[in-house]
Parts: structure tokens; C-alpha cells; sequence
């Protein structure tokens, strides 16, 4: 999958980009977005600190060939699913074209230039209209912390280690990054509580997930293979899975999240392609002797060798405390993506193997990724809250406050290659209603 678009070397003529810590020319991620002149969302490719007008260059003859007509279809049609949908061949030609178009020395520069919007500028949207959504438990040291927590002495159910545990989500409350979340309301009952009541979560919380952006899909009553799941994956996100936890604990029996999850999930506006992650891509970690070997149908050797990816993870969690003083964000975690046990090729393959049909769109969380150098939850930071956080500003936390704002972060670096990353993941909580 390497090409001359991931070559180091390579400089655009958008300045911005070169150097850029997430958008360089070696990235092009693709999203949808809008100007304060036109309010219809646009299919748009993001170049350091602009973004491209993509239908504006396929409009003026830049984009040549199948991907031309692609393009020009899905833009009357449903944007980046029906361009999607057609698979890694026309994504990875696209990425050509537009790598050729903003390389220093291109031709087309003084024609691209009112192409390229200030992504300041602009809105930017969900990249893609989501059918549905569903979220995985796929970290198994966040799964053996939260366990730990309730279940001491069995902090893993027993088929942790066989099947790829999920659940389906909502997909309407999804939102890109930059949208308020609203402190949810439900039903709690805590321990110390003999009743449950009904009022604003106490115990309001992030989770620090991937998402995957599903492209061709597969038809009702058939499945994925292992070995081609890779090719329905049109690519990656950042994902906050925001968690009501006391609403959590008294609703989730038998049949598990409800309204401590529906309420809001914020995702990063960019898809970064599999194209932009091919060189870092790495083994899955292998499981210790003692854990099951996955299921025939889950296991594919060369999705074990290279199906995991080399990303760097981080959350930032700004207060209206630090936010007064002019101090910094406070780091909460940084870790690595390969804290999943299972791959996401393995999670496609699982979700389409009782013949459910993936659609162009869908979005799948991959749960919450912990590592032992960084956790992706305040439940397991603070251990269910019973040791506080203590901020810069004298503040503490247990859980999140109005007012506070959490950042997710993801890079991928490796030596002989452009670093890129996935963009900002932000979301800000208000009071509830």
C-alpha cells in the first residue's frame, strides 16, 4: 500500500501543511464541510490549516477519470457513503490525484486557491451519514479495571477472551467534535442510597475510543470474511463515548447501556484513511499462553501480523478553574492504540458473522483504550471516585463538571515516514435542563 504519497520528502504548496502536526500532505483526510457563504455541506480534504474544496476541483476539471464521475455522483447523491461505498481501489486513486494536486510544483496552484478554505472558517460536520452505530468493549485493560472495580476476584466475564463483546448505540446523537454535550438526566441509585432517584448524572464521564468508518458493507443474511474485513473499513476516527456511570450501574442489568450512553457521542470530523495509516500499521500484541486462540473465523495471519495501528493516544481535560488562571490543559492520559485485544478487522468480521449487513456509513466505537501507562476513563483514574483528582488550578475531580472541556488526541509517528494525526475531539459539558 506504500506510494510515492507517503514519501517524507514530499513538501505542499499549502505552506501550512509542511510541518503541520496532523494534516500534511501525507495525510488528505476527507470530510464534509461548510462556509459562512453556503451553508451545504461540501466533500472537503484537509490540508494543514485549509481545507479543499473537493467538489469545487472535480466542478473546474482537476479531478480526471473514474474518480472525476465519483465524485460528481456522490455529491449528488450522499456525499462521502456513496463514494465510500465503492471501496479502497477508488479511495486510494482519489488520494493520488490530490496528493499530485497540492504537491509543491503543481500546476494547478493559482487555480486551487480559492478552493482552499481556512478550516477556521469553517463548520465542520459528521463526514458521513451514519445508519448505525455500534460500540465494542474491545480494550481488555479497561475491561479488567472497570471489572476490578465491581468484581475483585473476577474482573473479566468469562467469554471476554472468545468474542468480541458489543452493544448497539444511537446513532442520531452522534456529533462531531466542538458540539456541547448536555449533562444527561436518568435514573440513579448508588450504594449508599436506598431508593433510586431521578435527576442530572453525579457521575458524568469521557471514554477514549477509535471509531470506524465502514465503506462497501455487506448484503442482509451474508458476512465478512476475516480476510477481507480490511477492505470494508473506508477508515478512522476519534471517538467519545461520553458515559453516564451512575446511570450506568443501575440500568445496565440484563441488558446492558441504555440511557447512560444514548445521549451524546463525539467523533472527530476527519476520516484518516487506511491509505494515510498503511505505515503504521503493526502486529496485533500477542495474547499470553494461557488466553484462547480466537475462532477459526476470527483469525487471519496476516491481520495478525499487520491488522493493529501505531497510534499514539492522548486526553486533555480543560477546566473553567485552569481555563481563568491561563493554565493548561491537564494531561489525564496518554497511551497507545494497541491496548485492543481484538483487531478491527477481527470486530467487522464478528458484528457481519450472524449475517447483519454493515452499511456505507456506519460507525463502530471500539471501546474504551487503556494502557498501563495512560487510562481512557475518570472511572478508572480515580477508581470509581474515591481518589479525587487534584488540578493546577486547586481544583479536584471525581467525575466531569459543567463547564469542563475534554480533548482526545491521536498521532501516528514513525521514523522515515510524515507524522500525522487524527484532529481535535472536543466536547464541552453544559448543565442539564
Amino acid at each position: 500500500m506504500l506510494d510515492h504519497t507517503h514519501l517524507a520528502a514530499r513538501r505542499s504548496f499549502v505552506a501550512s501543511a509542511n510541518g503541520h502536526p496532523d494534516f500534511p500532505l501525507q495525510n488528505l483526510p476527507l470530510g464534509s464541510f461548510c462556509t459562512a457563504e453556503d451553508e451545504m455541506p461540501r466533500m472537503g480534504i484537509a490540508i494543514g490549516d485549509r481545507i479543499l474544496d473537493l467538489e469545487a476541483a472535480q466542478e473546474a476539471g482537476l479531478i480526471s477519470g473514474e474518480v472525476a464521475e465519483a465524485v460528481e455522483d456522490a455529491s449528488l447523491l450522499e456525499g462521502w457513503n456513496d463514494f465510500l461505498a465503492q471501496g479502497p481501489a477508488m479511495r486510494a486513486a482519489l488520494r493520488r490525484q490530490v496528493f499530485d494536486l497540492l504537491a509543491e510544483g503543481s500546476a494547478h496552484q493559482a487555480v486551487l486557491a480559492p478552493m482552499l478554505h481556512a478550516a477556521a472558517d469553517c463548520t465542520l460536520h459528521v463526514p458521513m451519514r451514519i445508519g448505525d452505530y455500534t460500540d465494542f468493549y474491545a480494550g481488555i485493560v479497561h475491561a479488567t479495571n472497570v471489572g476490578a472495580l465491581f468484581r475483585p476476584d473476577n474482573p473479566l466475564l468469562p467469554n471476554y477472551k472468545h468474542v468480541p463483546i458489543g452493544y448497539h448505540g444511537r446513532a442520531s446523537s452522534v456529533v462531531a467534535s466542538g458540539h456541547p454535550l448536555r449533562r444527561p438526566k436518568g435514573q440513579r441509585k448508588p450504594a449508599s442510597e436506598t431508593e433510586p432517584s431521578f435527576g442530572p448524572s453525579r457521575n458524568l464521564d469521557y471514554e477514549l475510543e477509535l471509531g470506524i468508518w465502514i465503506g462497501p458493507g455487506n448484503a442482509l443474511g451474508e458476512s465478512i470474511p476475516i480476510s477481507e474485513a480490511a477492505q470494508h473499513i473506508a477508515g478512522y476516527c476519534l471517538l467519545n463515548d461520553w458515559s453516564a456511570r451512575d446511570i450506568q450501574g443501575w440500568e445496565y442489568q440484563p441488558l446492558g447501556p441504555f440511557l447512560a450512553k444514548n445521549f451524546g457521542t463525539t467523533v472527530s470530523p476527519w476520516i484518516i484513511t487506511p491509505e494515510a495509516l498503511a505505515p503504521f500499521r503493526i502486529a496485533q500484541p500477542k495474547r499470553p499462553e494461557a488466553d484462547p486462540k480466537p475462532m477459526d473465523y476470527l483469525w487471519d495471519s496476516a491481520d495478525q501480523a499487520h491488522g493493529a495501528l501505531g497510534l499514539e493516544l492522548e486526553v486533555l481535560l480543560l477546566t473553567p478553574g485552569l481555563r481563568e488562571k491561563g493554565l493548561a490543559p491537564h494531561r489525564l492520559s496518554r497511551g497507545q492504540a494497541s491496548g485492543l485485544y481484538w483487531t478491527p478487522a477481527q470486530l467487522v468480521t464478528h458484528h457481519t458473522c450472524g449475517g447483519c449487513n454493515l452499511q456505507p456509513g456506519d460507525l463502530l466505537g471500539t471501546g474504551t483504550i487503556s494502557t498501563a501507562e495512560g487510562f481512557g476513563s475518570l472511572l478508572e483514574i480515580t477508581r470509581g471516585g474515591r481518589e479525587p483528582l487534584t488540578l493546577a488550578s486547586g481544583e479536584t475531580r471525581r467525575f466531569l463538571e459543567d463547564g469542563d472541556e475534554v480533548f482526545l488526541v491521536a498521532r501516528a509517528r514513525k521514523e522515515g515516514f510524515a507524522a500525522i494525526g487524527f484532529g481535535e475531539c472536543r466536547g464541552t459539558v453544559t448543565p442539564a435542563v
